[in-house]
């Protein structure tokens, strides 16, 4: 259940100009009844991006579920059965199937070097081909850079000469203190997290001052 004062910041007078039937939205998990089997939710406690990441994370899971049903009917078995047999094990094994699969799509030795039996990677490895494919898009961040010395914009160029040429990444300004950094890619998701990856190093290294990044989503 979702209490009305949990919907939004902003009075609600009428619930259909916030939530509309048949549409996907993200909540946050406020308690659980386990007794009672009830669920608190909250609708206006979570945050923009954690929004944007977690709707881009059901449409991988909706796709990884449509690549295992083809898998399923290969194999001769139900989508249910799939998932006992190899779909469990890829989400312990991966970080989710969709990341199985894509790796899979390529060949199907990842799998194997996780312990993957041969005969599923390779019907995996299949299927997976068929079935993905790749775009490119840019997956951007929005981040602000702040020097407190003197020669802070020296050392703002500094720090953006080393986020293109250390670490690959595609620099746009907005208006100080912001600027727009994208990384290109035909694997949204390993994108996303090499992205993170690398402006966590850029940011760590930072002395004098301070920076902070948001993942702002894909752009196609």
């Amino acid at each position: 259940m979702i209490h009305v004062s949990e919907v939004s910041g902003k009075w609600v007078r009428d619930i259909r100009k916030f939530v509309k039937m048949n549409k996907t939205y993200i909540a946050k998990v406020l308690h659980v009844d386990e007794g009672k089997g009830h669920i608190a939710l909250s609708l206006k406690r979570v945050a923009k991006v954690d929004k944007t990441r977690k709707i881009q994370e059901f449409k991988y899971e909706q796709k990884a579920e449509k690549i295992l049903r083809k898998i399923a009917r290969e194999k001769n078995i139900t989508l249910e059965k799939a998932y006992e047999l190899i779909g469990y094990e890829l989400q312990e094994k991966f970080d989710d199937m969709f990341e199985a699969f894509e790796l899979a799509s390529e060949s199907p030795e990842p799998l194997i070097n996780k312990g993957i039996e041969k005969k599923w990677a390779e019907i995996i490895h299949k299927v997976a081909k068929e079935s993905i494919v790749k775009k490119r898009v840019k997956i951007r961040a929005e981040l602000n850079v702040k020097f407190y010395t003197g020669d802070g914009i020296e050392k703002i160029k500094e720090f953006m000469d080393n986020l293109i040429n250390k670490y690959g990444l595609n620099i746009k300004y907005i208006s100080a203190p912001k600027y727009n950094v994208e990384i290109e890619s035909d694997n949204p998701k390993l994108a996303q997290k090499e992205l993170i990856k690398r402006l966590t190093n850029a940011v760590s290294s930072i002395k004098d001052g301070d920076a902070e990044f948001k993942i702002i989503g894909e752009k196609r």
